[in-house]
């Protein structure tokens, strides 16, 4: 009885009920749409930084981390290699020879960080092989052949099959150059990347520096991005004297920015949430001062309190439980859409490369927070009808009644 009564009365005023579940549907489509953007955006970052050479694991000799220089190499690969292979959730690793020098060209130099790769390895490790758009990623077995990043072909005013001179200091601190040439050139999410990264054939920078198999930094690739601290243990465990660090540990500030998405995501659902509530606060009420003779009536003819509290929770939760869903379901359909064909901002590209970031961001939402989000509009919907019902309990049923 109560509920049917409570369902006729939503639909007394069509209007203000409409508006008032389009503006909860809309709230709540947006908030889940922006979320979704926000994630999406933020684990495109991360992504695009660990598949670029940051990795979710990388393996050091500790004093390495202190000086960064090459000397201090990592001693017994072979039974670090054995350990990975054996270790849980380790997908690929390839081993890097680090060296900081600089890049000249006829028209200038700059400071790049020069890695010695297996080709073969790093093409499993790393997305530089699946971004290269002009050239190869070292398919010949040439010598000394080096793949650079798109803005520093820029800088370097070089092109493809010109050459360029390394310049890298080695264990003894001799100054050693080579001519290498270019054969392939990439563009990642990261400019910042582009511009200082070049790499070349390990056997070539063994060969240039007369030491073999310096191995200074092993990167590691996990299934899972919730796997990484198990990797970590488990290395140590085998491998005491190595530095092993996580990815958030080497590179802070995609930690840090994980935080403030989560705490800015929150601060904007309770914005919306608010701003939900008090439009539900404000409809009910006028609802209920709108009908105060009608309710002072139906107290004075005998329906209790309670009965009246229910009949207004009712139409508070009728409301919510359409607009909510409706909202809901329209942001899940918006999200499946746009994590397929992502949302494209080419427009502001520039900007969104020096932060790491492609030009298309694929909106991604944990199915958690559908669920999350339905339990809270519930709750405020019951939070939100209380002050309206107490404020019709609350009346004279007699001077309700006499009022014209």
């Amino acid at each position: 009885m109560i509920t049917k009564i409570a369902w006729k009365n939503i639909w007394r005023n069509k209007l203000r009920s409409s508006v008032l579940i389009f503006s909860i549907s809309l709230g709540i489509w947006a908030g889940l749409f922006l979320m979704s953007m926000t994630t999406g955006l933020n684990t495109q970052r991360i992504s695009n930084a660990i598949h670029s050479g940051l990795a979710h694991v990388q393996i050091h000799h500790p004093e390495y981390i202190k000086e960064n220089n090459p000397k201090y190499f990592i001693n017994d690969t072979t039974k670090i290699y054995k350990s990975l292979k054996n270790t849980k959730h380790v997908v690929s690793w390839s081993a890097h020879s680090n060296y900081t020098g600089m890049a000249a060209s006829p028209t200038g130099g700059f400071g790049v960080q020069i890695t010695g790769i297996n080709p073969k390895r790093e093409q499993n490790t790393t997305i530089i092989s699946k971004r290269i758009t002009q050239g190869s990623y070292f398919k010949s077995e040439k010598k000394n052949q080096v793949v650079i990043g798109e803005k520093l072909a820029k800088k370097l005013k070089v092109q493809l099959n010109n050459k360029i001179v390394l310049t890298i200091q080695d264990t003894a601190n001799n100054i050693i150059s080579g001519s290498f040439k270019i054969v392939g050139i990439f563009k990642t999410a990261s400019s910042r990347f582009d511009e200082s990264s070049v790499f070349v054939n390990r056997k070539d920078i063994e060969m240039l520096t007369g030491n073999n198999a310096l191995i200074n930094e092993i990167i590691v690739i996990a299934d899972d991005i919730e796997n990484v601290m198990a990797i970590t243990h488990s290395l140590l465990i085998s491998n005491p004297k190595i530095k092993v660090r996580t990815w958030d540990e080497i590179s802070p500030e995609l930690g840090y920015a994980n935080e403030l998405m989560t705490i800015g995501l929150s601060v904007f659902i309770l914005i919306i949430i608010l701003a939900m509530s008090f439009g539900i606060i404000n409809t009910m009420l006028m609802a209920v001062l709108e009908r105060k003779r009608e309710l002072g009536m139906l107290l004075s003819v005998g329906m209790n309190k309670q009965k009246v509290f229910s009949m207004i929770l009712g139409e508070t939760l009728f409301i919510s439980l359409i607009g909510g869903p409706s909202g809901i379901i329209g942001a899940w359909l918006t999200i499946i859409h746009f994590s397929k064909k992502g949302i494209d901002l080419s427009s502001m590209g520039k900007g969104l490369d020096s932060l790491g970031i492609g030009s298309v961001i694929y909106t991604k939402l944990d199915y958690s927070m559908y669920f999350i989000i339905a339990i809270i509009v519930i709750l405020t919907a019951v939070l939100a009808s209380v002050y309206p019902s107490l404020r019709a309990l609350r009346m004279n049923p007699a001077e309700v009644v006499r009022q014209n």
